[in-house]
């Protein structure tokens, strides 16, 4: 065997993962909360002094790959456009149902180091709103005060506890504060480093889709019928009556044209540089 031409072979196909580039090591950029205790910093933001929070939208399930939202960077997102309009369009309990199933969900990321790991250097933790609750409550309290201060900051427990105890699939993590104060690092140019070093969660970490990409995603989210083998499509086929329903039909019964330009129709004049309503 030609073990070079091996060795090339698997550095390729792991290298697809990241869009044919090198390999990235997503433990050095990201901290995953283990079940049990675990002692970390929050560390203050380089890219935003006064809030180490930032707050990112995605979706879930409408692609093969989480998305992430152009709405996060204030562009047009067609998602969320479409969510829009079938708000703003006659009420249906079908409507409701896709509209909030459209919306993305909103994930949290913030610098930390952890205690024990500090080799590691500062890496992002991303969290839900029950976690991010809690943090905020803490930040707001008096007697705590600023727990990201460099000089009298406070380190944070995090404790985890896997499915046997939450009763479902996924593990859930509480936060509380350490009552003693104390230094980020003694060391002054270890302080330095992690003020300077750290990855930042809106650039360079997520595939940005453009709006066609994720218009498309959508059509095919929407009509997955579409996207059948033509053996499913024939109604000879085996089993005919399990044959998957649409999440959504198009009404093509008054105009004459296909389902992709009735589709297509639901963003006219949303491909412009005008302003909308974004929440930017």
């Amino acid at each position: 065997m030609n073990l070079d031409a091996l060795k090339q072979k698997l550095n390729n196909l792991q290298a697809k993962n990241t869009g044919g580039g090198e390999k990235i090591d997503y433990s050095k950029i990201y901290w995953k909360p283990s079940i049990g205790k675990q002692q970390i910093r929050i560390v203050p933001s380089k890219y935003s002094p006064d809030n180490p929070f930032v707050e990112l939208k995605f979706y879930y399930g409408i692609h093969n790959k989480v998305m992430i939202s152009p709405l996060n960077f204030g562009e047009k997102d067609p998602i969320a456009l479409f969510a829009q309009k079938l708000r703003d369009g006659e009420y249906t309990k079908e409507n409701y149902v896709l509209a909030k199933k459209l919306d993305p969900k909103n994930r949290v990321f913030v610098p930390v180091v952890v205690r024990g790991e500090e080799d590691k250097g500062v890496r992002l933790w991303q969290f839900g709103k029950l976690v991010f609750e809690e943090l905020l409550a803490l930040a707001t309290d008096d007697e705590i005060g600023d727990y990201t201060d460099i000089v009298d900051g406070r380190d944070l427990t995090v404790d985890t506890v896997g499915p046997e105890v939450t009763g479902t699939d996924y593990n859930r993590t509480s936060v509380r504060v350490r009552m003693k104060t104390s230094p980020l690092s003694e060391d002054k140019a270890q302080v330095e480093e992690w003020l300077e070093n750290q990855p930042n969660p809106k650039e360079g970490l997520f595939k940005q889709y453009t709006f066609d990409e994720m218009k498309q995603a959508l059509a095919k989210w929407l009509s997955p019928e579409d996207n059948e083998p033509e053996i499913a499509k024939n109604p000879n086929s085996f089993p005919p009556k399990d044959k998957p329903q649409s999440n959504f039909s198009l009404d093509t019964s008054k105009v004459k044209e296909s389902k992709e330009d009735t589709f297509d129709k639901l963003f006219d004049g949303n491909d412009t540089d005008e302003v909308d309503d974004l929440p930017f």
